[in-house]
């Protein structure tokens, strides 16, 4: 019965958090285009990266929810390890991918937003793909 309640609380945490719109952020476009300085332009990316990091976070665990319940279902627990690993190695694959950016344009004042930028797009561009994935 405690986990049922859990199995269900968890799923509409989860969906709560999936189904808030992405749109009530700013975009890259939108603080790109709205903030006339390095540093309002820095400020603006924080905060869509703020909301990226939730989101990203919101979709991988329900991925891992999803999976730890098939796993303990069929006894098989190889999925599970593979998704990890794989949520694991995308995070390297960020940091290092964005990091290069911003050690070219560095030590100019844009290379942080450039990182920022280029964060958010990657996390935008794995939530699509973990959102596309039931």
């Amino acid at each position: 019965m405690i986990k049922k309640l859990l199995t269900l609380n968890v799923l509409i945490v989860s969906q709560l958090l999936l189904s808030t719109p992405s749109y009530a952020q700013k975009t890259v476009d939108e603080c790109e285009k709205a903030e006339q300085t390095t540093e309002k332009l820095s400020r603006c990316l924080d905060g869509v990266k703020d909301v990226v990091d939730r989101e990203l976070q919101t979709w991988v665990n329900n991925h891992i929810f999803n999976l730890e319940e098939k796993a303990l279902i069929t006894g098989r627990y190889s999925t599970l390890k593979m998704f990890k690993r794989s949520q694991s190695n995308f995070i390297t694959f960020r940091d290092n991918d964005c990091r290069w950016q911003y050690l070219v344009i560095s030590p100019d004042k844009g290379a942080g937003n450039a990182y920022k930028k280029c964060y958010i797009l990657l996390s935008q561009s794995r939530i699509k793909e973990l959102s596309l994935v039931q």
